[in-house]
């Protein structure tokens, strides 16, 4: 070969080398316009929801028993699922919750799904965490009707807990602290992702209609989002009941005030979230809105001084059915078996 030649080979196999090197774009990057899309919307008051991470899966599956299991009551006839039923959004659609011997709960039941974005839980914020809430309605005589001396206590006479607790925490010894772990650990779990409105999010514009994107858009230029804003669109600030006009109910509830004691805290309650709001009706903290069309005109007055006709009524109730998620899915679980030395409840006594 003479030196000529050699090079234009050389010349050839490098021409050759350089375009095979060019790498096609990957399939599964999202095209360039939609990125920007979703790069913009992300400047949106309302975040897309991220799916729930685990840690620890022995706990969440411990947690998830607890859950489901009414002998963490007295009647041995009501669990957490009672009043926040996972086939019913995390809530029991009843105006107020129903507890031990049947008494009326004072409150509408919150849903539990996503909870672990809240600043706080229950309607008043009186306890800081998933943790803290999960001990609170067993130990309530009008919820579940326990103490939690007496759970601790049944807990440990049944043997497929004492191992699943020792287990998990190194120990037989199950307290109430272990107990609330636990639920806790499931609880935070419950996210809905994968809405309609957070593919739109994501920058899909087919995800949602027309109307559905109008009334996001008169969601926004009537004020909803100064409360209802981030992923779960609320559970992150107190507000007062009835900013413009006051809200005229016969619940008992007095909001934050019974936490703090401060006048000023009166009828300020937790922005309820609006995920899966289309599940979690009635509405309020009193439940006294049985529709979303209702909720969305009693709001409209008494928090914005708005009368929203009924064209926008839909429209708003149209976008507020879009946030609707994943729910959770999974096997009922299988709860262990009492012992001989396990109290028998009654329900009637």
């Amino acid at each position: 070969m003479t030196k000529k030649s050699f090079v234009a080979a050389l010349t050839i196999m490098a021409t050759a080398t350089a375009c095979s090197s060019k790498t096609p774009p990957k399939p599964t990057e999202k095209p360039a316009n939609q990125q920007a899309i979703t790069q913009k919307r992300g400047d949106e008051p309302v975040k897309i929801i991220q799916p729930a991470k685990i840690s620890d899966q022995a706990l969440v599956e411990l947690g998830k028993k607890l859950f489901f299991d009414p002998r963490l009551s007295k009647s041995g006839f009501i669990s957490c699922n009672s009043c926040h039923n996972l086939g019913m959004g995390g809530s029991d659609n009843l105006k107020t919750s129903i507890g031990h011997k049947w008494n009326r709960g004072p409150i509408n039941a919150p849903t539990v799904l996503n909870s672990s974005m809240n600043l706080a839980q229950f309607w008043d914020g009186r306890a800081k965490d998933l943790k803290e809430q999960a001990g609170g309605p067993i130990a309530n005589p009008g919820e579940m009707g326990y103490t939690h001396e007496l759970a601790v206590a049944e807990l440990q006479t049944i043997p497929g807990y004492v191992d699943e607790f020792k287990a998990i925490f190194g120990t037989e010894k199950i307290d109430i602290d272990k107990i609330t772990k636990a639920i806790a650990a499931f609880e935070e779990t419950l996210v809905t992702p994968n809405s309609p409105f957070d593919e739109w999010l994501k920058g899909d514009d087919n995800a949602i209609t027309k109307e559905e994107l109008e009334g996001y858009e008169l969601f926004k230029s009537s004020g909803c989002t100064a409360c209802h804003n981030g992923a779960a669109l609320g559970g992150n600030s107190f507000q007062k009941m009835g900013v413009v006009e006051p809200y005229k109910t016969t619940n008992p509830a007095e909001g934050r005030e019974a936490v703090t004691g401060k006048d000023a805290d009166r009828f300020n309650f937790k922005v309820p979230t609006l995920r899966n709001v289309e599940l979690t009706y009635p509405y309020f903290h009193d439940g006294a809105a049985q529709t979303l069309g209702q909720a969305v005109d009693i709001m409209g007055k008494i928090q914005l001084g708005k009368a929203f006709t009924p064209e926008e009524n839909a429209k708003i109730v149209a976008f507020l059915k879009t946030l609707t998620g994943d729910q959770p899915s999974f096997l009922l679980p299988i709860l262990p078996p009492s012992s001989d030395k396990s109290p028998r409840h009654n329900p009637f006594n």
